[in-house]
């Protein structure tokens, strides 16, 4: 059974790239743009993997995973994408329960390497 990623990105032009790349590689794929509708779409879809940019509009990214995380409803590898490459961005990250902080641009090749690494643990 193909495993779901959750790409949680306001980036339409990087959604719909990160879903051709991941659906090529077999995943299952649910896109969300807003805190809203990915812990929605999260509590619907179950993914096994959830994609997740810090910066959304003018929202935490972070707000998802938290909430996620308060209703016990995380997936079990959560992943912050972002476009800064700080050590507070990392550790903030890491304090909200991502399991890794990858930095955009992130090479579609390493992308899906760690995906299916994080999915065997």
């Amino acid at each position: 059974m193909a495993s779901h990623v959750l790409v949680v990105e306001d980036s339409a032009l990087l959604t719909n790239a990160l879903r051709l790349l991941l659906e090529v590689t077999g995943h299952r794929v649910s896109v969300a743009a807003t805190v809203r509708d990915a812990v929605s779409t999260a509590r619907t879809t179950h993914p096994d993997v959830m994609l997740l940019d810090v910066t959304l509009q003018q929202e935490d990214g972070l707000d998802v995973l938290r909430e996620l995380e308060r209703t016990g409803d995380a997936p079990r590898v959560s992943v912050a994408l972002t476009g800064h490459d700080s050590p507070e961005v990392h550790q903030r990250c890491l304090a909200a329960g991502c399991r890794d902080v990858l930095v955009k641009p992130v090479s579609g090749a390493e992308l899906t390497a760690r995906i299916d690494a994080w999915l065997q643990e």
